[in-house]
């Protein structure tokens, strides 16, 4: 889910506008556009009647829109119909956005009731300070903001919207679509879309398998079946793993591996340093979603003492510096079969 700073989030919002339930004023930004669009698309397809949109759909693009006729549409009253959208797209293109969208704030202290006014700023984020967002804090606004998601917080997002569309969706799958698909969000959510057509009306769960079969990612040799090789020290597996990942750069590619490694071993050194390692405690310390992410970490536990893990860290990040050319001119696959030997034969 988008990040929620002091506002409704996305859900509370669409809820909102699908029962119409408006505000008089939208602003909508940030660097993580899916919700924006998604929210944009709501609101001009609840706020007025199809019938109504030719007179009472006035749609402003920020590189040609003039702050003073925006403000002016928005104060007149629709035509034959309960009310007007006024929105203002891609505002963050407007000349010295930032001090023309200011001029907002005077019509947002007292706007017009007929009227739904939707400012989508889109990248940066507009700051608390500015003259538009201190009216729109004490005004009638819904202000959302959808700040952009790092991969580690993208098992949130995916379940909610495999839940949206009434699947569930099993943690391995998870684990598959944050590391192969990853942001956007809306190339995301696409390839769940595609899994959903392709796996018809009667399957009711998102599986490893069913990635695996239309995505093309094997279950066998994925990052996350590298890792847990790395766990239990399965060197021969590892090799193996990383042996396909060179037959297959474009699906594995470097970067994505060895950020998932670097992710593993720094938690297992936070949790071999947790002095209570109870289930509990080690959730809580390791920022995990729940116990069943604790499996690796336990296989981990008991292979990997302090210091391997921490090797495990700088060799990790010396993997990195090489692979971008500093100080090696060896393929990245072969600088990670180098690697793996280095965590497993770390004393």
């Amino acid at each position: 889910m988008a990040k929620k700073a002091a506002g409704p989030s996305f859900r509370e919002v669409m809820t909102d506008i699908k029962k119409k339930k408006f505000s008089p004023v939208y602003i909508l930004m940030g660097e993580e556009t899916y919700y924006i669009d998604e929210i944009c698309k709501a609101l001009e397809n609840y706020v007025v009647d199809e019938a109504d949109r030719d007179f009472n759909l006035i749609t402003f693009y920020g590189a040609d829109a003039e702050i003073g006729k925006v403000i002016g549409c928005a104060q007149q009253y629709p035509v034959m119909a309960e009310r007007q959208l006024v929105l203002l797209k891609e505002a963050q293109t407007m000349w010295q956005a930032k001090s023309q969208l200011d001029k907002l704030a005077s019509y947002v202290g007292r706007p017009n009731p007929s009227t739904v006014l939707a400012v989508i700023y889109k990248g940066d984020a507009l700051s608390a300070t500015s003259a538009l967002m201190k009216k729109a804090k004490d005004a009638e606004c819904v202000v959302f903001r959808s700040d952009s998601l790092r991969d580690y917080q993208l098992a949130a997002p995916i379940a909610d919207y495999c839940n949206s569309k009434g699947l569930g969706i099993d943690e391995k799958a998870v684990t598959l679509l944050c590391d192969y698909i990853g942001n956007p969000l809306s190339k995301l959510f696409g390839e769940i879309d595609k899994l959903i057509v392709a796996a018809g009306p009667d399957v009711k769960r998102i599986s490893a398998e069913l990635i695996e079969r239309n995505i093309g990612i094997s279950k066998d040799f994925n990052t996350y079946e590298l890792v847990r090789a790395m766990a239990r020290k399965d060197y021969p597996k590892a090799m193996l793993i990383v042996e396909y990942f060179s037959r297959n750069p474009k699906q594995n590619p470097g970067v994505m591996i060895v950020a998932t490694l670097f992710g593993f071993f720094s938690r297992l050194f936070i949790a071999t340093v947790t002095r209570d390692k109870s289930d509990a405690s080690l959730v809580a310390a390791l920022d995990l979603k729940n116990q069943y992410a604790l499996r690796d970490y336990r296989d981990g536990l008991s292979r990997y003492n302090a210091r391997q893990a921490l090797a495990a860290v700088h060799a990790i990040r010396e993997y990195d510096t090489q692979s971008k050319g500093i100080g090696s001119t060896q393929n990245e696959y072969e600088l990670l079969k180098e690697l793996v030997f280095k965590i497993f034969t770390a004393v």
